[in-house]
């Protein structure tokens, strides 16, 4: 018997092109006040939000994720037949099967590309990173695409106003391929799971636990619940614990990054985050203003941001982190080769 084994390979990964995509549709806090009980002083003052964007009915998860595919993959002039995986990072996929990394793949085109989705809620796409690059990295393949969308409008209740004035939709898209000589991409990443803070931030119903039913339904159970003082403590003090690490180990502070871009649920947890870490405010991203917490799409959102406000340049440190329900906990370092 003759066998042929793939040599194995090991070779940096990076981010090679980036694209995102929100729907046109805003919602303001102005517009809140006349649908629940809250106001645009108490909004902006406790989350930094003032609008978010909101998907039209008859359209999903997939259609905001195929947008941020088309213009990440127009960036980088590559034919959708040419990606090799598809890791979709949600917690509102279109339904609980076929995965919408499926309906991506169809829709995109990306003939003989596999893929799966991701579901680490606000650490999705962090997660999703990470698990692309090491892909990469293995040289199992050389064409990741990964992407964090989330239409959270469709599973947040309009009448409870502690979690519907948080929440927006949304997509961001990033390639990850080998890196060159002389890059160093993707340097180094701290994860965490903390199952016992799953009962602080949670959908019920849905599952095999609480399937669908006309009671689920009665009960509110297909939508967002949250625990906001439980879900605040957690994110400030592990948004700064999993970032120190990473600095830690690879020897500078937070004074040596170009760019800051966390999860953007809460402008208070991002500037204690900041602070902690000695950062500039410069150099840290913010833009939960105009979107809200759009769950998995915030980071590479914020990246955008970051690019088109010239804060994110060649050759920057970039420290990105999150906290999200589970509990998860996700920090990367890496050095921005676009």
């Amino acid at each position: 018997m003759s066998l042929t084994v793939r040599p194995q390979t090991s070779r940096r990964a990076k981010i090679s092109a980036i694209g995102t995509y929100v729907p046109p549709r805003v919602l303001t806090n102005a517009d809140l006040e006349k649908m629940v009980e809250t106001n645009d002083q108490w909004i902006v003052e406790r989350t930094g939000i003032r609008e978010r964007h909101i998907l039209e009915k008859g359209l999903a998860t997939s259609d905001m994720a195929v947008e941020a595919a088309k213009n990440c993959l127009a960036e980088r002039g590559i034919d959708p037949t040419e990606i090799e995986v598809i890791i979709v990072a949600t917690v509102t996929p279109d339904m609980l099967f076929p995965a919408t990394a499926c309906l991506v793949q169809d829709k995109l085109g990306a003939k003989g590309a596999w893929g799966f989705d991701l579901s680490a809620a606000c650490s999705g796409f962090v997660y999703a990173l990470q698990t692309g690059c090491k892909l990469v990295e293995s040289g199992a393949h050389s064409k990741v695409l990964v992407i964090g969308a989330d239409t959270m409008s469709s599973i947040l209740d309009y009448t409870d106003r502690a979690t519907c004035i948080l929440f927006g939709d949304g997509a961001g898209a990033v390639l990850i391929e080998p890196a060159e000589v002389g890059e160093l991409g993707m340097i180094d990443f701290a994860h965490e799971i903390d199952g016992s803070g799953g009962c602080s931030l949670y959908m019920p119903a849905g599952g095999s636990l609480n399937p669908p039913s006309a009671e689920t339904v009665a009960k509110k159970m297909h939508y967002v619940h949250q625990d906001g003082q439980a879900v605040y403590k957690y994110a400030v003090r592990k948004m700064a614990e999993a970032t120190e690490k990473v600095l830690t180990r690879a020897g500078i502070t937070g004074a040596d990054l170009g760019c800051f871009i966390p999860h953007q649920a809460n402008k208070r947890i991002i500037l204690s985050t900041a602070e902690r870490l000695g950062m500039p405010l410069d150099r840290v991203i913010i833009n939960i203003d105009r979107y809200g917490n759009t769950t998995a799409a915030t980071i590479p959102l914020a990246m955008q941001t970051a690019r088109e406000e010239g804060r994110l340049k060649k050759d920057d440190l970039v420290l990105l982190a999150s906290v999200g329900a589970g509990f998860t906990v996700g920090a990367a370092l890496l050095r921005w080769e676009i």
